[in-house]
């Protein structure tokens, strides 16, 4: 239980970390204010539509008296929404970070050169390669987080468990997979594709739900995953250090480095394809 914890803690060190650093907070906040117009834009569609269209998709209950007709179509549209809301906080992220791939990708090497007294590793790619895999993997995880959502959304009409156990599951499936986006920036810095990505996510799965479960349940809030966007990647590129073992740059080695007259601390290990 205690990588729940450490998990959370990572998620507080990168907002203190994107705080303390305004330049970098500032240009993280770009991406998110973009995304967040298109999507508010079709939620608020979905919002005007949803009864619609539940009400399309179920001919065979135009006959039921009141109140059955309306409690159930309502019960529907909700549930529609709730579908909704649920890949809108999954592709937010995705959506974002393709959009502010540069940003993101330079805010999370500055965190590097800061852990590691200078040092970050580089994939060596175009940025035209970086964003189409990024547009790929991201594709990825949105086909996984659909089968889920849809899966979540049947189990949401079983009597007790869903509207009790099932939304439970619900986050933790989206914060697995918005801890998946956002160390995919770190990740692929270091030449390492979706598979062994999630391999490694899967090694340390508290670990990644206490950094991505609390941060699934302040993207439901409206504009917080805009102001959290920055810090989040700053978060995750301090976890994709642990996960990986490379250990921080602290005062007490650059000292010892200088009473040696050695070079800088050593660098970290790369991942490379």
């Amino acid at each position: 239980m205690r990588d729940l914890g450490a998990g959370f803690g990572y998620l507080v060190k990168g907002q203190r970390w994107a705080a303390g650093h305004g330049r970098s907070l500032g240009i993280g906040l770009l991406p998110g204010l973009i995304t967040l117009v298109m999507y508010a834009g079709a939620l608020i569609g979905l919002a005007y539509g949803a009864d619609d269209f539940v009400g399309w998709a179920t001919p065979f209950a135009d006959g039921w008296g009141s109140p059955w007709l309306g409690l159930f179509r309502g019960f529907l549209t909700a549930l529609v929404f709730a579908l909704g809301l649920f890949l809108a906080v999954i592709s937010f992220t995705a959506v974002t970070l393709l959009v502010g791939q540069p940003f993101y990708e330079k805010l999370s090497a500055d965190v590097d050169r800061a852990e590691s007294g200078g040092e970050a590793p580089e994939s060596g790619l175009s940025l035209a390669r970086e964003l189409w895999i990024s547009a790929r993997d991201s594709l990825r995880i949105l086909v996984r987080v659909a089968f889920y959502g849809l899966l979540l959304f049947g189990l949401g009409f079983v009597p007790v468990i869903g509207q009790s156990v099932i939304p439970a599951i619900g986050f933790c499936v989206t914060g697995f997979f918005l801890a998946e986006e956002l160390t995919a920036v770190a990740l692929q810095r270091r030449g390492m594709e979706l598979r062994p990505r999630l391999t490694l996510l899967r090694s340390r799965r508290l670990l990644v739900l206490g950094f991505g479960v609390p941060l699934a349940l302040a993207f439901v809030v409206p504009l917080v995953a805009v102001f959290l966007m920055p810090g989040a990647v700053a978060g995750a590129t301090l976890m994709v250090r642990d996960l990986l073992g490379e250990s921080a740059a602290t005062g007490e080695d650059e000292a010892n480095d200088a009473d040696d007259d050695a070079p800088g601390a050593p660098g970290h290990p790369v991942i490379r394809q």
